[in-house]
């Protein structure tokens, strides 16, 4: 079962006063500046929930209910619909098998529009009103930077964000569950690949100006610097617009070889059609979170030769075995569904706490979900490896390289000298 309304947006004072204090807190430090340090904050309150002696809340003899407030509407819409179905795949999976030790799973899904501030709201109503056992596929960088605060004073875990954030990974948190690999290791794959691969010197930046965008920024410069390089310009446009005009002119200041672009599809898309309509030969490259499938949809013809790194298999690899069990569930839950990287990531986002569900036992508690995926270190999902220890609570540091062809369709490749067997001369 699933819902994705959206609460009546009444806020209180106290609302207010935690957004201001939240978005203020995760954007910048003492001096202003924008940090990197995890956004624990005890001064941001949550409504105190009393859990009934022996149980756990969202936890009942017929069901375990999980939140996640995402994107569903939007410019980045895409990435929270699509984290939702595989979620939901996964769910619908067990639950024809009878669910997880006679629990039927439950995701109640909330719109955030993939802005801070309603991610706020929406947490809040997910674990105040809600309930939840647990959140699961928040989607962005800006938001977790809002909402994760009010989960750990809670004490609610939080599983698997869409994001590869570096704060996210930070030790002080005990109650977050990172499945993907990091920003910073996407971006390293990049930088590796176009400097090692093509021989490139001349590498810009675009970001969207918000802490997903300074993360992957950070990420690039941070390779750049390992092999003694800097930048040759960048260009910053506003979160959840297209306005990408004034950092097209500024990155053609540098006339680069590369452009590496940390943002969602819709301005990555608008910028590059821009690019090459007005002449800019350079190869473009974005990370995972840009939300491939709708990508190369807005790209149309022009999206060839545009690589994503990614940090799950490609999707329609079956001879994988995870990857066949995603097609066979995805089919099962939704026979017009297209498969793609984002859904991918939402299904092993779902598998993973039905495995520590299920090491669990029937007397499950939130401290048993992360304690099975912390402390087990090792686990494996249909041949997807995982591994997690203390202070690390990132499971997989896999990242993958695909570029989309001439046929519009995506295809995954070793190294950029492959490239070209996709791309027509």
């Amino acid at each position: 079962m699933t819902h994705h309304r959206r609460p009546r947006r009444r806020w209180t004072a106290s609302e207010w006063w935690a957004v201001v204090v939240t978005v203020l807190l995760a954007a910048c430090g003492s001096d202003g500046e924008a940090v990197d340090a995890p956004d624990i904050d005890e001064s941001v309150s949550v409504t105190p929930v009393v859990e009934p002696e022996g149980a756990s809340l969202g936890l009942t003899e017929e069901r375990i209910l999980f939140g996640q407030s995402a994107a569903l509407s939007g410019p980045a819409k895409e990435l929270g619909r699509n984290m939702r179905l595989g979620i939901l795949a996964a769910f619908d999976e067990a639950n024809t098998q009878g669910g997880v030790h006679g629990r039927l799973l439950e995701l109640q899904s909330l719109d955030d529009a993939y802005e801070p501030e309603d991610a706020i709201v929406m947490t809040r109503h997910l674990i105040e009103q809600e309930q939840v056992f647990a959140l699961i596929g928040a989607v962005g960088t800006p938001t977790s930077r809002s909402a994760t605060p009010i989960a750990r004073n809670a004490g609610v875990p939080y599983i698997a964000p869409f994001t590869g954030a570096a704060f996210l990974r930070d030790d002080e948190w005990d109650n977050i569950i990172n499945l993907r690999a990091s920003y910073n290791q996407e971006t390293e794959e990049m930088v590796a690949r176009l400097t090692n691969d093509l021989g490139i010197t001349r590498i810009s930046v675009m970001y969207q100006n918000d802490s997903f965008g300074r993360a992957g920024f950070r990420g690039v410069v941070a390779a750049l610097e390992r092999r003694d390089m800097d930048l040759t310009s960048i260009g910053i446009y506003p979160r959840n617009t297209t306005a990408v005009k004034t950092a097209l002119l500024d990155l053609r200041q540098g006339d680069p070889e590369a452009v590496i672009m940390i943002g969602a599809y819709e301005p990555v898309a608008r910028l590059i059609l821009w690019a090459r309509r007005t002449g800019m030969d350079a190869v473009f490259m974005t990370v995972s979170f840009v939300g491939s499938n709708a990508l190369a949809q807005e790209l149309g013809p022009d999206g060839a030769g545009v690589l994503v790194t990614q940090v799950v298999p490609f999707p329609e690899d079956d001879t994988l075995p995870v990857v066949h069990s995603y097609l066979d569930a995805l089919a099962s839950h939704d026979a017009e569904a297209e498969p793609g990287f984002v859904s991918l990531e939402g299904y092993l986002a779902g598998r993973m706490v039905i495995k520590a569900l299920e090491q669990c036992g029937a007397d499950v508690e939130r401290s048993c979900l992360l304690g099975q995926l912390i402390n087990r270190g090792d686990l494996d999902i249909d041949g997807f490896p995982l591994q997690f220890g203390e202070d690390d609570n990132q499971g997989s540091d896999q990242v993958f390289l695909t570029v989309i062809g001439s046929d519009g369709a995506y295809h995954p490749v070793e190294t950029l000298h492959e490239t070209s067997r996709w791309v027509a001369q």
